[in-house]
């Protein structure tokens, strides 16, 4: 059995380029220090009205905005219980997509995986053939946006414009680890529900999961005879019509860091802030092909997320322990076994720049004496 580790306090502070939980500007975590209110109050309606009207003007989408307590996990379940009857289409094409599929199957419903390997995207064509193909009914086609395990960055635009052709099948985007980071323009393309967690791209503390909801789909649950509850559609959204607020007891403090972090976002823009993620990859990508080589398939690369391929045989682990002691920097190591030591990956995501991440490059250089 897990024993007991006592938290002490006592630990170096660590900057952190891992795929998640990113750094925090010190006057958001700040934000979430003040004084308790209860979440019945009208100053919580002035909170959650403004972090979701500000959310739907930083993505520019006339779609709905849930913002819950949870991690954008949630959004895997309640998208399924609410769209989903019976038949689930979920492209795979790494560990994040493969879990989706899990959990559509833990739900019972009837999972069909359109697989790739790992390191490669997915494909609108694929998509397409096995809509026009496939004697069932698909309610809902599943995509991750960005694979963070293997750092690719699937064509959901693309993909959207296939699924849009199918009025009767839903797209449902994971974009937990993209939105906020590299721009997509949700209405444009048809995406029914679209996905995130706030500690990724958007900067912030753990502790919140964003969802925007189409009409569509809204109208979906409507029709069915059971849904999610706690991230039930109908419920999150008639409560904030009639309340201004979430169903549930939120977690305040941290929509309070929401807040802050959100008019840091309006001001910076979306494609604005797209682009500074595109700068990130741009030298982190130039920096791997230099040393290493990247792992994801050319032209389908995360700009939040690189995987970059060991093809030097460092230790992988020693390094990032090297790195964390010597420069109180912290990346990851691949994801998983399969991975663990054949790649390493890099968050270049919220709030760091080119900068940043030269620092980090120049710390792995010394340690593993590239």
């Amino acid at each position: 059995m897990t024993k007991k580790q006592e938290y002490t306090g006592d630990y170096d502070d660590k900057t952190l380029y891992i795929p998640g939980p990113t750094e925090v500007r010190e006057d958001v975590i700040e934000e979430m220090a003040q004084p308790m209110f209860g979440h019945r109050m009208d100053r919580m309606t002035d909170l959650y009205t403004t972090i979701v009207e500000d959310t739907k003007e930083f993505l520019g989408t006339d779609n709905e905005v849930i913002i819950l307590t949870a991690s954008g996990t949630e959004f895997w379940e309640a998208s399924t219980l609410n769209l989903v009857d019976e038949n689930i289409l979920v492209p795979t094409c790494g560990s994040f997509s493969e879990r989706h599929a899990n959990v559509a199957e833990r739900l019972g419903k009837n999972v069909d995986r359109l697989e790739y390997d790992w390191g490669q995207a997915i494909k609108p064509e694929d998509i397409r053939a096995e809509l026009e193909s496939s004697e069932k009914h698909y309610d809902v086609v599943a995509t991750v946006m960005n694979e963070s395990s293997t750092g690719v960055r699937n064509p959901i635009e693309e993909i959207g414009d296939v699924v849009a052709e199918y009025p009767d099948t839903y797209f449902v985007v994971d974009a937990v680890s993209a939105l906020g980071g590299d721009y997509v323009d949700i209405d444009e393309h048809g995406i029914d529900v679209i996905f995130a967690s706030t500690q990724k791209a958007f900067a912030m503390p753990p502790g919140l999961a964003v969802c925007v909801v189409s009409d569509e789909a809204y109208d979906r649950e409507l029709e069915k005879d059971s849904a999610s509850w706690y991230g039930g559609f109908q419920r999150c959204l008639d409560y904030y019509d009639r309340k201004g607020q979430t169903h549930s007891t939120p977690a305040i403090p941290v929509m309070l860091a929401y807040r802050k972090q959100m008019k840091y976002m309006l001001e910076e823009g979306h494609q604005e802030r797209s682009e500074r993620h595109a700068e990130m990859t741009e030298y982190t990508h130039e920096w791997a092909r230099e040393h290493f080589d990247l792992f994801a398939e050319e032209g389908y690369r995360s700009q939040t997320v690189s995987c970059i391929e060991n093809t030097q045989g460092i230790d992988v682990a020693a390094t990032i322990d090297a790195v964390s002691e010597e420069y109180d920097m912290a990346f990851s190591n691949g994801y998983g076994s399969a991975l663990g030591e054949k790649t390493f990956r890099i968050g270049h995501m919220g709030e760091h720049d080119v900068e940043s991440i030269r620092a980090l490059t120049d710390a792995i250089e010394d340690v593993a004496g590239l």
